[in-house]
């Protein structure tokens, strides 16, 4: 018996949100390096910015999302201590998600920069010009996005354990709304078992 999904809208979610994080981290490590080109340096400036912003709103959708349907339980099957750490895991991505674009954009605002979508859509900054907040932003979203990176990394080898290795139903919960049966085959765990741990 297949087990149960997350949302239609939160699997979307989390895959776009996916697709961004992995386009904007190696701009943020190329952006700064020294003798990059004007022109270059200055689009993933504001591609890295910009980017930064709608994963910011699209986490605060999941949010919302996240506490309108709750996340489905774990498969029973798990030992007690893949839960705890996925639950740990799960809260620190969450929590870095969000702490990373918004210590960026405390950093390009308390700076003086221009975020170009928010600017062209009218909003406002909404922290004051101050170099020494800028520093401290600059230094929080540097942390954050390393440990946000090492989380991932996690994340990945975790995803491809359920889904590859042990072909256990896990990722399948979290597969793309798209490909319904292959969506279904994937959670429902190996042929014959019906995703019970052999």
């Amino acid at each position: 018996m297949p087990m149960e999904s997350y949302s239609g809208l939160a699997r979307a979610i989390h895959w776009a949100v996916a697709v961004l994080v992995l386009a904007m981290i190696p701009a943020g490590l190329v952006m700064v390096q020294d003798g990059l080109p004007r022109p270059v340096q200055n689009g993933l400036f504001i591609f890295h910015k910009n980017v930064g912003v709608v994963v910011l709103l699209l986490m605060l959708v999941r949010l919302g999302v996240r506490r309108l349907r709750p996340p489905p339980d774990l498969p029973a099957h798990l030992p007690g201590w893949q839960r705890r750490a996925a639950a740990a895991s799960h809260a620190g991505l969450y929590g870095l998600a969000i702490l990373v674009p918004v210590a960026g954009y405390v950093r390009v605002r308390a700076g003086g920069f221009p975020v170009e979508w928010l600017d062209t859509l009218g909003v406002p900054a909404l922290v004051p010009r101050s170099d020494a907040l800028a520093q401290a932003a600059q230094t929080t979203h540097y942390v954050a996005a390393l440990t946000f990176a090492a989380l991932i990394g996690l994340h990945v080898l975790a995803a491809f354990y359920h889904g590859v290795l042990r072909r256990d139903g896990v990722f399948g919960r979290i597969w793309p709304p798209v490909g319904r049966a292959g969506a279904e085959r994937a959670a429902s765990g190996p042929p014959g078992d019906g995703g019970a741990p052999s």
